[in-house]
Formats: C-alpha cells, sequence, structure tokens
C-alpha cells in the first residue's frame, strides 16, 4: 500500500494499520473500506479483481497518475467526469484528442485540473495507439507476482507499497515511453486491477 503501510489512493485517510473490522452489515472488510460510503462498493466490487483489455488498464493507469498525491476518494468521486472527459478512457480517441481538447480539459471542473497530469494522460494514449491489440495487457500482466508467494496480509501493516514487481513494471512501462508511472503507482495499479490480492486474510471480499 501507498506510504508505508497505507495506500492512500485505495486505503483511506488517516488509517495506519489495523485488521479487519466489520461494518455496518456485519461483514469484515479491510478497514479502509469503512471510511466512506464510495469506498464499500468499490472495495467490495472492484478493488483486488482482474481486470483486463488495453482500454480498461489504460484508465486505471490514468487515474493512478491523476490521484498522485491526493485521496484515492477525490478520484473516486469524479471518476465519471473523468470518463465523459476523456472519451471514456478508449485509447485511440484519446490519442486523437486535439489542442483544443486539451484546452478543454484544463477547463473541466469534472476532473482534476492538472497540467502535468492532463499531458501525461495525452501523451501515453499517444504511445499506447502505436502498440499491437493486447499488447499494453500482456504487459502488465506479465509482471504480476505468484499469489503462492506471498502470505494474505493479516493487519494494513503487512501491505507493502512498493515491490520488485511493481518496480520492474514501472520501469518496463516507462522504457516503452510511458510517463507518471512510479513504483508506487505500479503497485497500486496492481493491487486495483487484482494482479496482487492485498484484501487482508480475514476480509469477506478475499478471493479463495
Amino acid at each position: 500500500m501507498r506510504d508505508g503501510a497505507v495506500r492512500e489512493t485505495a486505503a483511506g485517510e488517516g488509517t495506519t494499520a489495523g485488521a479487519a473490522a466489520g461494518g455496518r452489515d456485519g461483514a469484515l472488510r479491510c478497514p479502509w473500506a469503512l471510511s466512506a460510503a464510495e469506498y464499500v462498493t468499490y472495495h467490495d466490487e472492484e478493488w483486488g479483481r482482474p481486470v483486463h483489455g488495453d482500454d480498461a488498464l489504460f484508465e486505471r493507469l490514468a487515474l493512478e497518475a491523476f490521484q498522485s498525491g491526493l485521496s484515492w476518494i477525490t478520484i473516486l468521486r469524479r471518476r465519471p467526469g473523468f470518463r465523459a472527459a476523456f472519451a471514456g478512457f478508449r485509447i485511440a480517441a484519446v490519442a486523437a484528442f486535439t489542442e483544443a481538447d486539451r484546452e478543454r480539459l484544463l477547463a473541466d471542473p469534472g476532473i482534476i485540473r492538472n497540467r502535468a497530469k492532463i499531458d501525461a494522460t495525452l501523451a501515453n494514449a499517444r504511445v499506447l495507439a502505436e502498440w499491437s491489440p493486447g499488447e499494453l495487457d500482456a504487459l502488465i500482466w506479465s509482471h504480476a507476482p505468484d499469489p503462492a508467494g506471498r502470505p494474505a496480509p493479516r493487519t494494513l501493516a503487512d501491505v507493502p507499497a512498493v515491490t520488485p514487481e511493481s518496480t520492474a513494471l514501472a520501469k518496463a512501462l516507462k522504457r516503452r515511453g510511458l510517463r507518471f508511472v512510479g513504483p508506487t503507482t505500479a503497485y497500486a495499479l496492481m493491487q486495483a486491477c487484482g494482479l496482487v490480492d492485498d484484501h487482508l486474510a480475514d476480509c469477506a471480499a478475499r478471493r479463495p
């Protein structure tokens, strides 16, 4: 998880360590999931579930970049706006964005209007548009670690912020021309897209 023991994107603000905790329905969940209503749905239905497809993974890469320095709830609440602004994160469509589109994005209150992050997303789309179909999916998933190689975390303190696999993934993406993808962001992507299952051992959402 990000920032030491906690990935602030999905792990929730203010949590430092802790075991699975009971929610209103009595089910045990990762404690970060209980800090906001939107997190419960995201935690139960999305986080840690396998994501495939170049466009879907491009979206996750882009949103992880926009999250940098912010809490994930900020991005999650704006995700519909991001999807509308970036043409559903279809790589071919975003790669064709013009300077007028860039100016539109910089003025769009429905997203995070950060010039460097917007420019990186547009540049990444142009790079990925030159790749073969399925190439991004294959590259990312080639860095998935053996699930038997690490025991299920018992508390948030057991969840890393960076791993050798995330460092290798970040380097591979950067070598191919992608921007805003460091080892910590790469590990957050791996968590969110199911390359690793960092739901706590007692969490109801952990896969068997």
